[in-house]
């Protein structure tokens, strides 16, 4: 009976990881609807980022859905497509900073802390649900940190607006923008470096049990 009730353990823990991932993809997707139209609206490039990086994690945990019951290859595979949309969003938050330094319009503060502190109440929720998983393969910890990336940028929204009520400036909103970009691009490529040696070590498996 011990034996029987052991063996359920996998099942139960992977079951339930894909109930996580269902909220995860829900909640996300609802904040990307309501903070691109809000980001719109008060002009602010970090809460456009931030939408954008509501997207892709509905993405990314869709397809860590998909490859859930795969194998491992499968698996560092999929990791390697959501490090690229990881690094595509980074390059175009980056672009789009770029782009609203021409300008001179300044970004709605109010609109920025209030939405910015329910994409943080949000994304706490989540990475709370996730924090058991952040230690998996590739594909676990591209979704771990997709997470924490997003709570970590709700944070730098709410200082930017601050910053921005402060200063009556856009700098603080393009700043943290920028910082966004990058931390996003930094765990674009921690995600590829695992995927590849997870790969690596699929590939080399045959050959060492011949």
């Amino acid at each position: 009976m011990a034996s029987h009730c052991c063996n359920n353990q996998p099942v139960a823990r992977s079951q339930r990881y894909r109930r996580i991932l269902w909220i995860a993809l829900v909640v996300n997707f609802s904040m990307f609807v309501l903070e691109i139209g809000a980001g719109a609206r008060a002009g602010s490039t970090s809460l456009l980022a931030d939408s954008l990086d509501f997207l892709g994690d509905a993405g990314n945990y869709a397809i860590s859905l998909w490859v859930l019951g795969l194998g491992v290859a499968m698996r560092a595979r999929a990791s390697l497509l959501k490090a690229l949309s990881m690094l595509a969003f980074g390059v175009g938050v980056l672009g789009t900073a770029v782009w609203q330094v021409l300008g001179d319009k300044v970004p709605d503060a109010q609109t920025m802390g209030s939405v910015g502190l329910l994409a943080l109440l949000a994304n706490l929720g989540v990475a709370a649900l996730l924090f058991a998983y952040r230690e998996g393969d590739s594909n676990m910890r591209s979704v771990w940190l997709c997470t924490r990336n997003d709570a970590l940028g709700n944070v730098a929204v709410l200082l930017a607006a601050l910053g921005v009520f402060g200063t009556g400036s856009a700098w603080p909103d393009l700043l943290v923008a920028g910082c966004m970009a990058c931390l996003a691009l930094t765990s674009a490529y921690q995600v590829m470096i695992q995927a590849r040696h997870e790969l690596l070590a699929v590939s080399c498996a045959p050959l060492e049990q011949a």
